[in-house]
């Protein structure tokens, strides 16, 4: 959803986000997700570090993981991230939703980009990794037509048949006919009926 400033909203993706973690059990933190190599905690645990670092950089403060998000693990994951990741989801969205966060430019993982792109890199996180998180899980997940058509259009610019290391795996190609958001993280290298 665009708000009154024309920037975009990110509480319709971090509600979505924070629904599921009311659904995620303890003995599920060991489970696989469509991230390789990642379990649930391993994902709750990058979803922790993201959503700091990428309210930093709407604040413009200073790179909250200059040298990229390294390796999530569920030994790391913060044994408070059922009171914290709400909170953190919440301040997320207020960052963003200053107009000033969409101006000049900002960094995050040592990469600096204008703040405009960040945002929407932002919400694509969201996004995908509200849907790794939902699939999980086997909760089922509403994302927004808004966040999807954004994110699709940043994925569409980035996908490759080879990947994009760090962000992406090998892009998947679904029919045109097959829902926006199945396509979007086809693009991503994710399969759509992927399950644990």
């Amino acid at each position: 959803m665009i708000d009154s400033n024309g920037a975009l909203d990110f509480e319709p993706a971090a509600r979505a986000l924070g629904m599921l973690l009311r659904g995620v059990t303890d003995d599920q933190l060991t489970c696989p997700t469509p991230c390789e190599r990642w379990t649930v905690g391993d994902l709750l645990d990058h979803v922790m570090g993201l959503t700091v670092a990428f309210r930093i950089a709407a604040e413009k403060g200073p790179d909250a993981a200059p040298a990229g998000p390294g390796e999530p693990s569920v030994a790391k994951l913060d044994p408070q991230w059922r009171s914290q990741l709400p909170v953190q989801l919440d301040e997320l969205v207020a960052a963003w939703r200053e107009p000033a966060a969409w101006t000049g430019e900002t960094a995050v993982g040592g990469v600096m980009l204008p703040a405009e792109i960040m945002g929407v890199v932002a919400l694509n996180e969201l996004v995908v990794h509200g849907w790794d998180l939902a699939s999980a899980t086997g909760q089922p997940y509403d994302a927004n037509d808004q966040s999807v058509e954004t994110v699709y259009r940043l994925v569409s610019q980035q996908a490759s048949s080879d990947g994009t290391p760090g962000l992406f795996g090998p892009s998947i190609t679904l029919p045109a006919d097959a829902p926006l958001l199945d396509r979007a993280l086809g693009l991503t290298g994710r399969d759509p009926g992927w399950k644990s």
